[in-house]
């Protein structure tokens, strides 16, 4: 039966938080009297006490981070209940994407149509792709993750959530702080920050980070009979087919990245102040590891259904759509006259077209069947799984290169006592290219090589009140502009080249919001909130994409083995419709007669949103230290088009519309014991609108509004420091969001239908994707004072989490096991407080998991990335 939220579940968790000795919410260290340090944070556009706040937000100081071994946005995942944060996503091949998903919430793609369900937010400044949101963190201050939808603050696509990274700001004092680290696969890290004051007035900072690390997955030869070894000589390499670059390497997820940051501070201490701040970032490295993890059809040749291009459900395959994985089987393994009698010798002919830049490239047609051994070719089977997340197959691209760089200027200027008005204004450009060979053998089954163009602009002005009305009222009013252009350009490769994408496509949006909300404290006893935002966007986008190999014409007759395709008449072979019809370009969907194998619809397309998304809020304080707290709050996540076809569609561009959240929430935040312990809890349901589902159509992840879905939960977040030197830090967080109703597109058989031993099926009540329905962390923490002033810090941390479906159709293949991460160090710190060492472990028992994983029937391909396996450290510390 399936679990519901209910106030019994509530009061049972509450029962076993207080059961254990502490459960924490934030990272903060006990004081030298043995109470828990204060953390403020800027939910709410101001500076407060966490405790004070009305939302739900785990917020994590830079001390700790690096205690725990925190390096990138993506390891904040075990530590903060609800939420999943993977670095990479399902094809892009790189771990610089952020794969962000707050209570069932979120967005597991890249690319540029789809617009992320977590808002990522660096210095106040939104970062609108996923690509480089994963975040390296060498000078942050503090994290704030803000869990529920922030439409009313943050605006669109914070649905899910906001994680809020603040970086340092330079201090009045010299000051240069680091660490040097090393540790498993050649790991090699340097981070440094320098606080230079300029005049009383003035001063500057600037931190640098270089990372250098081997790859933990090893590309290893095939070793075949001597046979296998001609037949993978004889295909093609991947740099036979377009690709955006052509890098590779002997192994993959290596890190070499080095970022720099600036800051510029002028406060005099008057009405006016000042922050400007840039930023650059390169990563040039190999891609992220990959696995094979199952190919989609049984051994043995393939038997295709006649007529060979055929519709419904292939007999060999349940599913269907696994045309091009058993075509080439069939290709190479069938005699001439086999092929010919399928109608199959265009198809199994010369790869690439005569009305296309594509290469053309020589024929598969009877390579293994003719009396020519040395032109054999190896089928596409399961003898390239390895079994082993730390090696592979492939020998295709595996690159992530990355340059991001940015500015900012943050102004701010006191019209009165507790009247400030700030301006916000933003900058920043990224250009990246990524590859993976994601069927992990020699063969060019499915590779994939990405290269994207991005840069915004982003204006927002905000009226601030704190304080007034003896210390009742605070209030936040401002206006927002964004712009965003750019281009993404998707080259993948199917099947030894059956199938050649070739995909430019661009963007632009505009987008403009008014937003406000008001915080009164009726009485010593009473709070209220009430809040608004209104959004107004204009998305402009075109597609290219194209079909290099013209696979449609050549299934349908209208071409030749020899790669010549005759879209507007003179068929040598049968024409698709009578003598007299429409030419094959019409009769077969194309929609550009200018260029025949173009699939999308030319020209601009254009979508419009609007948006209101309230919060109403109400706290109660029963004294100083306890805040009950109910809210109703609204976000939204913008729409956009389906990009990756492969297939026409006629005339209009496939779109699908924005997303909507409903939520409510009810919380405690708590401090007690003379602040020895904090316990917060927070429970919430929401109704979630117009699920933006990643479904498998044939070759083609496609994107529509396919689904609505409930979710309800529980998150307990507490510290208790109950001696002086120890804290222990840990969290319970329970999730039951499942899918009250789904399209007809996604309950297909050939989409995501049940295939028993393979996959599950999409199913009304089926578990959200990415979505744990049970998150645990415990982190206890000991400083062990020493005789000569020193001292000792003693951290572990245990993260538990429950299983987890990497897709929405849940292929058994790619399901995330329920996971158990135990990570341990040691530090001596030294008297005087200028340097420390640290020893220590990530992934102890080397627990294994899927990170991303991702399926492809047409290809023939389950893939997937798995997470880190264990690694050492030692890191020295200095500050001066």
């Amino acid at each position: 039966m399936k679990a519901r939220f209910t106030s019994a579940s509530v009061v049972a968790l509450a029962a076993s938080i207080l059961a254990v000795p502490a459960f924490a919410q934030e990272t903060a260290q006990a004081d030298n009297a043995g109470g828990i340090e204060e953390i403020v944070v800027t939910a709410q556009k101001r500076v407060e006490n966490v405790q004070d706040v009305p939302i739900a937000i785990s917020a994590f100081g830079g001390t700790a981070l690096k205690e725990r071994a925190v390096a990138d946005i993506s390891a904040l995942s075990g530590i903060a209940p609800n939420v999943n944060l993977d670095g990479g996503t399902p094809f892009s091949g790189s771990s610089a994407v952020l794969s962000a998903t707050i209570r069932g919430i979120g967005s597991d793609d890249f690319a540029f149509n789809i617009d992320p369900g977590v808002g990522i937010y660096l210095d106040g400044v939104f970062l609108a792709r996923t690509v480089g949101a994963n975040q390296d963190l060498p000078d942050v201050e503090r994290i704030e993750v803000l869990k529920g939808p922030q439409g009313t603050l943050f605006g669109r696509n914070t649905i899910g959530g906001a994680i809020s990274i603040v970086t340092h700001n330079p201090g009045k004092d010299f000051r240069l702080t680091g660490d040097l680290t090393t540790g498993s696969f050649d790991l090699l890290r340097a981070r440094a920050t320098l606080d230079l004051p300029l005049t009383d007035s003035l001063a500057a900072s600037l931190t640098g980070a270089v990372t250098s690390r081997s790859g933990f997955q090893k590309r290893i030869p095939y070793n075949g009979s001597a046979a296998e070894m001609r037949a993978i000589a004889n295909s093609d390499p991947f740099t036979s087919f377009n690709n955006a670059d052509y890098s590779t390497s002997s192994r993959q997820s290596a890190d070499n990245n080095m970022s720099l940051r600036g800051k510029l501070r002028w406060d005099d201490g008057g009405a006016f102040r000042a922050t400007l701040s840039g930023d650059y970032t390169n990563q040039d490295s190999s891609g992220q590891n990959n696995s094979l993890l199952g190919v989609s059809f049984p051994p043995g040749p393939f038997a295709p259904t006649n007529p060979l291009p055929g519709t419904g459900i292939n007999p060999i395959n349940p599913a269907g759509g696994f045309l091009f994985a058993g075509l080439y089987n069939f290709c190479i393994g069938s005699t001439q006259a086999e092929i010919a009698a399928r109608g199959a010798s265009a198809i199994c002919g010369a790869r690439g077209t005569s009305v296309n830049p594509g290469r053309l490239l020589g024929s598969l047609a009877g390579v293994n069947t003719d009396a020519d051994p040395t032109n054999n070719r190896l089928p596409w089977d399961g003898r390239f799984i390895t079994g082993d997340p730390d090696k592979t197959y492939a020998t295709g691209p595996t690159l992530n290169k990355l340059r991001a760089w940015g500015f900012a200027g943050n102004l701010e200027y006191d019209l009165a006592e507790g009247l400030m008005v700030r301006s916000i204004t933003s900058y920043r450009k990224t250009d990246w290219k990524a590859g993976s060979d994601l069927d992990g053998s020699p063969l060019s089954m499915l590779e994939l090589t990405f290269s994207q163009n991005q840069q915004q602009f982003s204006q927002e002005v905000q009226l601030l009140g704190s304080n007034l009305l003896d210390g009742k009222l605070n209030f936040v009013a401002g206006a927002y502009y964004f712009k965003e252009d750019g281009d993404l350009h998707d080259y993948v490769t199917f099947d030894e080249g059956l199938l050649q994408v070739d995909g430019p496509n661009s963007f632009d949006t505009k987008n403009y919001a008014f937003f406000g909300q008001v915080d009164f404290r009726v009485n010593d006893w009473i709070g209220i909130t009430l809040g608004g935002r209104y959004t107004k966007e204009t998305k402009l986008f075109e597609g290219g994409q194209q079909d290099l190999n013209g696979g449609n014409y050549k299934l349908f007759g209208c071409a030749n083995a020899a790669g010549t395709i005759f879209p507007f008449g003179d068929f040598p072979l049968a024409p698709p419709q009578a003598a007299g019809g429409p030419p094959c370009f019409a009769a077969l969907s194309y929609p550009d007669p200018t260029n025949p194998v173009r699939v999308y619809v030319p020209g601009m397309n254009r979508k419009t949103f609007s948006n209101f998304a309230p919060k109403i809020g109400v706290q109660l304080h029963p004294n100083d230290d306890v805040m009950v707290y109910g809210s109703y709050s609204e976000g939204y996540k913008t729409g956009g088009w389906t990009t990756r076809l492969t297939n026409p569609q006629g005339n209009v561009a496939p779109d699908f519309d924005e997303e909507i959240a409903e939520t409510f929430e009810v919380g405690v935040k708590s401090t007690w014991l003379d602040r020895r312990l904090q316990v917060n809890i927070a429970a919430f349901s929401t109704n979630y609108k117009n699920v933006q589902l990643n479904q498998q159509v044939g070759t083609s992840p496609t994107i529509d509004n396919a689904g609505t879905a409930r979710i309800k939960g529980v998150e307990l977040e507490a510290i208790v420091a109950p001696v002086k030197g120890l804290t222990i830090n840990a969290s319970v967080g329970y999730l039951d969001a499942y899918f009250t109703a789904l399209s007809a597109s996604v309950l297909r058989p050939d989409v995501a239908g049940p295939i028993p031993g393979l996959r599950e099926g999409a199913v009304v009540g089926g578990q959200l994707p990415k979505t744990a329905k049970w998150s645990t962390n415990l982190a206890p923490r000991y400083e062990l004072g020493l005789g000569n002033g020193g001292s000792m810090v003693f951290l572990a941390d245990w993260t538990h989490k429950s299983a987890v479906w990497n897709d929405v159709a849940r292929y058994l293949p790619l399901r995330r096991q329920p996971i158990d991460i135990v990570n341990a160090s040691l530090t001596y710190r030294e008297p005087g407080g200028k340097w420390d060492l640290t020893v220590g472990a990530t992934n102890l028992t080397d627990e294994r998991y899927l990170v991303s994983a991702g399926a492809n029937d047409a290809a023939g391909v389950y893939f997937g990335s798995y997470n880190r396996p264990r690694e050492w450290y030692a890191r020295v510390g200095f500050k001066f």
